[in-house]
Formats: structure tokens, sequence, C-alpha cells
């Protein structure tokens, strides 16, 4: 296992913690990870980039049910493309849906300030006149 990292090392890597990548092992998110004669566990490049998957899914607040049934999935091999593609693309839409909603709530949020902003320099340009009286 020629370049194989260890645990922490590989959590200092992704900045998962070592108790997320047991985690993940143990629920069914990855494959059994390799072991070195010691029982240590040893990742390789390939173990790397699907946890650097999973932290995208995971980034995009996916559920761990369906991020399990795409690695489920993914085990069957290349029979079931099709799938694994409506899969993702069922939570690029509910990405989608949620960015548009943080957008019209971000231009509400906009305006608000906007308007605070007005009432902040009538206020100011009111009492700075009483003054001047």
């Amino acid at each position: 296992m020629e370049n194989a990292l260890t645990i922490q090392q590989v959590a200092e890597r992704t900045g998962l913690t070592v108790h997320t990548l047991r985690y993940y092992e143990r629920v069914g998110l990855m494959d059994h990870v390799a072991r070195a004669s010691n029982g240590h566990r040893r990742y390789t490049e390939n173990d790397l980039d699907w946890i650097s998957f999973l932290q995208c899914l995971r980034a995009t607040n996916m559920p761990i049910a369906e991020m399990k049934q795409f690695f489920n999935l993914a085990q069957l091999g290349k029979t079931n493309y099709t799938e694994r593609r409506q899969l993702l693309e069922l939570h690029a839409k509910r990405m989608r849906d949620q960015l548009e909603q943080i957008q019209k709530t971000m231009a509400y949020l906009d305006k608000k300030v906007a308007y605070y902003r007005k009432k902040e320099s009538e206020l100011l340009q009111q009492t700075g006149e009483l003054r001047t009286q």
C-alpha cells in the first residue's frame, strides 16, 4: 500500500475529524478502508476522491440517506449511471430552488436595509436642523 495515508493524515488533509471518517465508514458511506498489518486504516487516493465527493454532498445538505443510496448504486457498478445521474439531478434541482429562495430573501433584506439607512439619514438631518435653530 504505497502512498497510503493514515486516518490522521486524511483528517488533516480533508478537514474532517477522525470521528467523521470512521462514521462514514460505519454507516455505509465508504468501502471498508484497507488496513495495514497492525490493523490501522490506510487510505488511498481513490478514498480521498470519494471523501471529497461526500464533503461536496454534505456541503449541499444532501441527507445521509441519499448519500448512502448513491453509494449503494455506485457499488453496483456501471449498470446504473442513469439512476445516479437522476439522484444528483434531483438534488441539484432542490439546491437551485433553495438558491432562488435565498436570493428572494436577500433582495427583501436589502430593501429593508435601504429603508433603515434612509430613515437614519432623515433622522440625522432632522436632529442637525434642530441643533442649528
